[in-house]
């Protein structure tokens, strides 16, 4: 979901390309986030736990992180949940249009997903800004002169990040997978070095350590673990970004060299702990001799680059499935490459994102501060993920109940021990996410429990369309083609009602087109179009369209040809309503819901707009709604 993400063949929706090229592309857009994390994953411990070099702890901390990337990233998501697929497309929003369809509405399901796509918005403003922070910060050791302007430089950064999105990121996309190659590749390097050192190191691979430090050295052990989890907050994109690249490249990737790396380094950060680190130093950058550490604290930067950047075109993307999805008003939507379709532009989430992180950058300053707000985001989102991934195993793939629960289960208990770990950090920072989330949720549901309430009443305040066209036969109609956006195709649209009363006016040929977004990411063209011919020159056009797919309404009408109603577009019009919302009820609460919906409706960006249909065919007619 990212833009430098490998484009789907519109007929197969599956990507395309070798296994190398999707795997070294995997690399540079997949693992920006997860890759990473040990710029400031064993720092954020260090400072949890007091900086104790003690081998005990030491040895502890590094058997969670590893069992950690193994249970949560190896096992969870890279066996498991990439098994739960939209048609292709993971993420949180793609698994709860998966499940929902299956027993029809589910209200727990939808607020699970939107709840996790909340979460998500959230992790999208902390990220850039504790990867950007994280990496600048090499300079206290590399360039102590430049140090005081850590924050400044991240702020330079960071704008210019977001300033260049519009461009679209298709020409740097194609260097994401070398640098990040690079990466890992020199991450693994430093580890090696820093375990020849300690080869002791390895004895963590015993998860008993990580036992021994959990049950042995009461809360304090339990916290750490709110700082252990930052190891895997990248393991939630695997999921999210698996439809641009197929799970196999994927899973190539990480087995063959992300997780490799990862553990490497650690082990080697965790040799310079026993070393002893001062107090306020990033092991990360005292593993890199003194002369290369400037180097590496640009290549740092660029990585974290990349993994901003895959954060917020994740944030686009998921906001596309939002609008189908009928959880999102409709916003402007950027095509900014003819080859990669994940590759979009969305201004106001571009411009809301930047507000939020350059306010965290400034608010908090360091990675250190921001390391108590960016975990619970995540891990409640990874936490709604295992609830979600239960129900898949029930009723996608039909696992037992007691397999199930014990697979999903195990699932539960890890994600609910970070979970409950991160808490504790909500009054240092992690309200921060949570007041995000808790905001988008509610606008999200106001949306979509607003927009069902709208629709019912102007169908309570419609006709069956049948007896209408019988009542109409016999009227006069006039030159031309008037074609009625609906939401249903049995009752008479509103619009065309209100056409008929106040303009008198009923054209030759009348068309209800509905747009229908489906439960699958994208449709087959052979089944983009349903035609139904009504009698006395009404039809009833259903153009299908999956929910990562943006609708063009006037393309789908060319195909019409085949199917007996040829359009000329000079000859047509398009007639909407345009619908002034006011509040039946008079409780306080009931007005305040009623205002932010009609808000989000005011400013949603016109059906005519969304559907790409030409502004010099519309017709708008008003009407006023109580819900």
């Amino acid at each position: 979901m990212t833009s430098a993400a490998v484009s789907y063949e519109q007929r197969s929706g599956r990507p395309h390309g070798s296994l190398g090229a999707l795997a070294l592309g995997a690399l540079g857009v997949v693992y920006g986030d997860i890759g990473t994390s040990p710029l400031y994953t064993m720092k954020t411990v260090l400072d949890w736990e007091g900086n104790s070099g003690a081998p005990a702890v030491a040895l502890g901390t590094l058997s969670l992180i590893v069992w950690t990337l193994i249970i949560t990233t190896s096992i969870k998501y890279v066996a498991v949940v990439m098994r739960a697929d939209n048609e292709g497309e993971g993420g949180i929003l793609a698994l709860m249009s998966l499940l929902g369809i299956r027993r029809g509405t589910r209200v727990a399901v939808i607020s699970a997903g939107i709840i996790g796509a909340a979460l998500l918005y959230g992790d999208g403003a902390i990220t850039p800004a504790i990867s950007v922070l994280s990496a600048l910060e090499g300079l206290k050791t590399a360039a102590p002169a430049i140090a005081p302007h850590v924050v400044t430089l991240a702020v330079a950064i960071l704008v210019g990040l977001f300033a260049l999105q519009p461009q679209g990121s298709g020409r740097i996309g194609k260097l994401f997978g070398p640098i990040m190659t690079l990466w890992f590749v020199i991450i693994a390097a430093l580890g090696v070095t820093g375990m020849i050192r300690h080869p002791g190191v390895l004895a963590a691979l015993d998860p008993r350590y990580g036992a021994s430090l959990l049950f042995t050295h009461g809360f304090s052990g339990f916290l750490v673990l709110g700082a252990v989890f930052l190891c895997a907050t990248g393991a939630e994109a695997l999921y999210a970004d698996m439809g641009h690249f197929g799970p196999r490249p994927i899973r190539v990737s990480w087995y063959g060299l992300v997780l490799p790396a990862l553990v490497l380094n650690y082990a080697g950060q965790t040799a310079i702990v026993l070393d002893g680190v001062p107090a306020g130093d990033n092991p990360f950058y005292v593993l890199c001799p003194a002369s290369l550490q400037l180097p590496l604290v640009v290549l740092a930067t660029l990585a974290t680059i990349i993994a901003s950047q895959a954060i917020i075109s994740g944030a686009f993307s998921m906001t596309r499935q939002a609008i189908q999805l009928g959880l999102c008003p409709r916003l402007h939507i950027k095509q900014t490459s003819a080859e990669g379709y994940g590759q979009i532009y969305v201004g106001f989430v571009n411009w809301m994102l930047m507000a939020l992180t350059l306010a965290l950058t400034l608010a908090f300053r360091s990675s250190d501060n921001l390391a108590a707000a960016y975990g619970i985001a995540v891990s409640l989102t990874m936490l709604l993920t295992s609830v979600l991934i239960f129900l898949a195993m029930r009723e996608v793939w039909g696992w037992r109940l007691p397999v199930a629960l014990a697979v999903a289960g195990t699932f539960v208990v890890v994600d609910l021990s970070f979970v409950t770990a991160n808490l504790t950090k909500v009054l240092e920072g992690g309200w921060v996410p949570l007041v995000v989330a808790a905001i988008i949720f509610f606008l999200m549901s106001t949306w979509r429990e607003g927009r069902g309430a709208m629709l019912a009443k102007l169908e309570r305040d419609t006709l069956p369309l049948a007896g209408f066209i019988t009542q109409t036969a016999s009227k006069t109609r006039v030159p031309g083609t008037a074609v009625y956006l609906t939401s249903r195709t049995d009752v008479v649209p509103v619009p065309l009602l209100h056409n008929l009363k106040h303009n008198k006016v009923l054209h030759q040929r009348i068309v209800l087109l509905h747009v229908m977004t489906e439960n699958i990411p994208r449709s087959l063209p052979s089944r983009r179009l349903e035609v139904r011919h009504l009698g006395h020159d009404f039809h009833a056009i259903t153009a299908h369209y999956g929910f990562m797919e943006q609708p063009h309404v006037p393309h789908a009408l060319e195909r019409c040809t085949e199917r007996a109603v040829p359009f000329q577009m000079m000859d047509t019009s398009f007639f909407v309503g345009h619908l002034t919302i006011v509040a039946a009820g008079k409780s306080r609460w009931k007005r305040l819901w009623v205002s932010v919906f009609e808000a989000m409706h005011r400013n949603a960006l016109p059906a005519t707009e969304f559907f790409r249909i030409p502004s010099n065919r519309v017709v708008e007619l008003g009407g006023q709604i109580e819900i």
